[in-house]
């Protein structure tokens, strides 16, 4: 949700300037803001590694290639959509090489704190808390430099953060009252043992599971869900059969398609969280549109869990290869 809140406010005012849809702007947003739980480092698959023993590098390993697939998926999406609706999406201005260049060189300070980020968390010498800190006061330091943070800046910044900072508490507020509520009607639980008494194929069992991670993110956030129903469909997996994984692969491949339904949740109507992020940040377009607007992505969510579940090596391949 944060990272749907930053974006927006980012990429909002910029799409509005070339006349995006109101669909699209904010379905892409909302959409694209899932993929920050997906791209290690993953906080959700911290925790699936934490219940069920298995190694975080590992699992960070696999996330690698449903997440690229992730985002090519989105950016096809985009390209159908601006093919069959022009206007949707109306191309910008042309802008010459030399410009292009001279924009990409004005990023590289942004890129060189990413990467100093991501290597410091992959490195060891820093926790992600810790790592986003150090960024956060680098970006600082940079806007000062760069003149465009004096004290107007420096308002506008805090305030802001304030806003979205106070937003996103107030939906997790409700969503926490609500994660309770479920956790004391033991409704996560009953739906898990439903499943696991059923007598259905292991492939059919594995759908269930997913079907009801989807019904569940509608009401829950991702680590309620987590915490709630692993302990409970994990044993359940490990017992089945799928297609002659070993009990190390399952483990992995099984964690990063529950990460994807979970990712699903958030942009899932009726109550997708990010949704209703980005809509109160798109005041002038109405939530209807923005639903509207996410159900090209949610198709291209389908095909991918589609693939993945069919298809494990594809998530296996880099564990495979480099994770000893």
């Amino acid at each position: 949700m944060a990272t749907a809140a930053t974006m927006g406010q980012v990429a909002l005012p910029e799409l509005k300037r070339y006349k995006y849809s109101g669909a699209l702007a904010t379905g892409a947003l909302a959409a694209g803001g899932t993929l920050g739980i997906l791209i290690p480092p993953s906080v959700p698959l911290v925790i699936y590694a934490v219940l069920t023993q298995e190694s975080i590098g590992k699992l960070f390993m696999a996330a690698v290639l449903p997440g690229i697939i992730a985002m090519l998926g989105y950016m096809l999406v985009i390209r159908i959509i601006v093919t069959l609706k022009p206007e949707a999406g109306p191309a910008g201005p042309h802008v010459p090489l030399a410009e292009k260049l001279r924009s990409i060189a004005s990023v590289f300070p942004v890129a060189l704190i990413f990467l100093v980020v991501i290597i410091g968390i992959y490195g060891g010498w820093a926790n992600p808390t810790e790592a986003a800190s150090i960024g956060a006061a680098a970006c600082g330091i940079l806007a000062v430099v760069s003149g465009g943070m004096r004290f107007e800046g420096v308002k506008d910044s805090i305030l802001g953060a304030a806003e979205a900072t106070a937003m996103i508490f107030l939906v997790l507020l409700g969503a926490d009252m609500l994660n309770t509520g479920l956790a004391l009607t033991q409704m996560p639980a009953e739906l898990a043992n439903w499943v696991k008494d059923s007598g259905l194929s292991p492939l059919l069992v594995l759908t269930a599971i997913l079907l009801i991670y989807v019904f569940l993110g509608c009401v829950m956030d991702a680590l309620a869900m987590i915490l709630l129903t692993i302990p409970i469909f994990y044993p359940v997996v490990m017992g089945l059969e799928f297609w002659d994984l070993s009990q190390a692969d399952k483990s992995i491949w099984f964690g990063i398609l529950v990460l994807m339904v979970v990712e699903i949740g958030l942009v899932h109507p009726p109550v997708g969280m990010n949704i209703y992020i980005i809509n109160r940040l798109a005041k002038d377009v109405p939530l209807s549109d923005t639903f509207k607007g996410v159900m090209p992505f949610l198709a291209s969510d389908l095909m991918r869990i589609v693939l993945l579940m069919f298809f494990p090596v594809i998530t296996l391949y880099l564990v495979r290869t480099f994770g000893g």
